[in-house]
Order: C-alpha cells, then sequence, then structure tokens
C-alpha cells in the first residue's frame, strides 16, 4: 500500500511570500485507506475535528506506522486545542508529532508544525533546538534555516535571521523561499535596491509568484521623498516570511519552489 502525500497547499498569513504549511497528507493511500484520508481532510475543512480523526484512525489501523496518519492526527488535535482552548488536545497533538518523526524525522511539514506547537506553549528554545537538530541532521537542506530565521525575526533579531536565510542559500542559491524572505527582511530594513534585486532573483527562480512580481513593480516606481513620520508611529516589522510560527499548522500545505 503506497505512502500518503500531501494535498495541494492553501494559503497562510505571508509576507507576500512563498507559502510554507504544514501539510495533511491524503492521495496516495490506495482503496478504503484513501477514502478514509480524503474523507478526513474533508471533515477538517469543513470543521468537524472529531469526524477527521475518526477517519485518520481508521486509516492508521489499515496502515500501521504511517507517518503521514501520525502527522495528520497531530496536525487535527493542533488545530483543535487552537480552536477549543484544550490543553489536553495541544498533548496529545504533540505526541502524534513525535511518532511521526520517530518514523520519518525528515518530514518537513511535522518538522514545521511541532515548532509552531513549542512556540505557542512559550517553548521556544525547544523550538530552537528542534530545528538546529533537524539543520545538523541535513546539512544540504536550506528549510531548517528558513524555520530558524522566522523564529530571529519573531524575536526582533534581524541580524540572527539574515545569518539563518544566508546559510540557506549557501547550500540552495536558488531556493525560493529563502530568497523571498531575505528580500522581505531588506526591504523592512529599508534596503530598498537589495531587496529589489532579491525579490527579481526569486521571480526568476520561480515566475510563478504573483504577489512577488508586484513587489518588484512597486519597488521600481520612484520613491517620493520622505516626509515626517506620523507623530508617536512605532517601527512595524513585517509578517514573518512564510505562515508566522505563532499560527497553527494548516492543512494540505506544501512547499512552492
Amino acid at each position: 500500500m503506497a505512502p500518503a502525500r500531501p494535498l495541494p497547499s492553501q494559503p497562510h498569513r505571508t509576507a507576500g511570500a512563498v507559502v510554507i504549511l504544514a501539510g495533511i497528507a491524503c492521495a496516495g493511500c490506495g482503496g478504503i485507506g484513501r477514502n478514509d484520508n480524503a474523507a478526513g481532510v474533508a471533515l477538517y475543512q469543513q470543521g468537524n475535528y472529531l469526524g477527521a480523526v475518526n477517519h485518520f484512525q481508521h486509516a492508521l489501523a489499515r496502515q500501521p506506522g504511517n507517518p503521514d496518519c501520525f502527522y495528520n492526527l497531530g496536525a487535527t488535535y493542533h488545530q483543535q486545542a487552537k480552536v477549543f482552548g484544550r490543553a489536553a488536545d495541544m498533548q496529545t497533538a504533540e505526541q502524534y508529532y513525535h511518532l511521526c518523526l520517530a518514523r520519518n524525522p525528515d518530514h518537513e511539514a511535522c518538522q514545521r508544525a511541532l515548532a509552531v506547537l513549542m512556540v505557542e506553549e512559550n517553548r521556544r528554545d525547544d523550538a530552537v533546538a528542534q530545528l538546529r537538530a533537524w539543520s545538523q541532521r541535513r546539512p544540504y537542506d536550506p528549510d531548517p534555516h528558513v524555520e530558524l530565521a522566522r523564529l530571529a525575526q519573531e524575536r526582533g533579531d534581524l541580524r540572527q535571521a539574515e545569518q539563518e536565510l544566508n546559510a540557506a542559500l549557501a547550500v540552495a542559491p536558488n531556493d525560493a523561499r529563502a530568497l523571498v524572505a531575505l528580500a522581505a527582511l531588506r526591504e523592512a530594513g529599508g534596503d530598498r535596491s537589495q531587496a529589489l534585486a532579491t525579490y527579481a532573483q526569486a521571480l526568476a527562480v520561480n515566475p510563478s509568484q504573483p504577489i512577488v512580481a508586484a513587489k518588484v513593480a512597486s519597488l521600481q516606481q520612484p520613491q517620493p521623498p520622505p516626509g515626517p513620520p506620523p507623530a508617536g508611529a512605532p517601527f512595524a516589522l513585517p509578517p514573518p516570511p512564510g505562515n508566522a510560527l505563532a499560527s497553527p499548522p494548516g492543512p494540505f500545505g506544501t512547499v512552492a519552489r
């Protein structure tokens, strides 16, 4: 019986960048298992989390130990914990995430989702340690560095965020997600020329990014003379480059390159 594969992505809040989302796995299970996963996804979308859990449990019974089934259950309990505020559901979600990663330590959606959960529980150090371990195990993979950059940006350490994104690009110079995240940081810091160059590079790698194309067009326009800022206006960082780690993982996501 073939393992599950992630469904296409569903957008989260982004910085006008590439979407990085956790993904409930559905397709490719085959036969009744596939039907259970598809039914679970549909119920999740409707907000019927109990029904989704029941179908994902049936799928797991037919595919014992399947990491995608564990991930589906974890993501559903995670969302349920956010909606209903039940701490026990958050604990159950974490248990399923760990079961997933015990069987597939490089399950990208689960790595991200577990980091999200830890941040939501004010365990930022645990989230950093988990992502560092992922990065050390996969030194050729830019994704852990992008996630670490987001954590650094959220705590206001933009220098560390830029270092993580440069580390991502050192191993994958054409990673569109890292390029867009770096461009967003440069734009937030007021470096329009470097931001434009980096957005343009990301667009050359993947032209199917309309929001990035709009960024390029906007930054190419002449900049009006700066005026005085409104009285008392604080400096505000843009949204994180990708889905905010403070948000719960959503379903149906893949990494858009």
